[in-house]
């Protein structure tokens, strides 16, 4: 049909990955914190504050790192363009040349691809080299802004499950509590990301899941190793 539009997941990637970063590591983090501390004998009011902090600072850093990471992807992405237009001014029969290649090597035979190279080139030249030689388009182009805020947002929410299971649980459960809950919660998460992403479900999961039981499992150790020796 004339106009049809469709939609494709791959458009959901720059705020799907920022998302599904800042939960897991919401959810891992501050379930890790709080173990480590439960294990090494912290009272339920230390182990509250250390996994709020933790959550401060984690949505802090994870707003400044994701912007940050981003803003150079973009920076290099715009060098890029602006030398690209430089070029295509300079020597524009070398650029058509180019395109024309690059058409030629994705199945076109060399009549053809020269009138597509010359028929692009007459319209958004710059737009024509972006994507099929740089491979910019406008779906996975960097936005800096929206990966800080998605990251921070979802970081937030992801930290505050595990935290919310230290009001709820006696500091005798704490460890095997926020355990349990955290995995629950990855599973959760594995889920909802690969249904979002289009991926096997299952193995979304267990990927989460396993890096996240490691990680728990580590500050465990570390938690009655250090409370042990204190």
């Amino acid at each position: 049909m004339p106009g049809h539009r469709e939609s494709h997941l791959v458009a959901r990637i720059g705020w799907l990955r920022a998302a599904v970063l800042g939960a897991n590591d919401g959810i891992v983090s501050t379930a890790s914190l709080i173990i480590g501390v439960a294990a090494g004998g912290g009272s339920q009011g230390a182990i509250l504050v250390a996994g709020a902090a933790g959550l401060a600072a984690g949505a802090m850093s994870m707003a400044a790192g994701e912007y940050v990471s981003v803003s150079s992807q973009a920076d290099t992405e715009t060098a890029d363009l602006a030398r690209e237009k430089a070029e295509i001014l300079a020597d524009p029969a070398s650029e058509h040349a180019e395109l024309a290649g690059i058409y030629r090597e994705r199945g076109l035979d060399a009549p053809l691809a020269e009138q597509v190279a010359a028929q692009l080139m007459a319209g958004d030249a710059l737009a024509a080299h972006a994507r099929d030689e740089l491979g910019i388009s406008a779906s996975l182009a960097a936005r800096p802004i929206q990966a800080a805020v998605t990251s921070a947002l979802t970081f937030t929410v992801g930290a505050a499950l595990p935290l919310l299971m230290v009001v709820l649980l006696p500091a005798d459960w704490l460890v095997i509590g926020v355990s349990v809950a955290a995995l629950a919660f990855l599973a959760l998460l594995g889920a909802v990301g690969g249904r979002a992403g289009g991926a096997p479900i299952g193995r979304a999961m267990l990927r989460v899941t396993f890096w996240g039981a490691l990680a728990m499992a580590a500050t465990a150790g570390i938690g009655r190793l250090v409370g042990t020796v204190v």
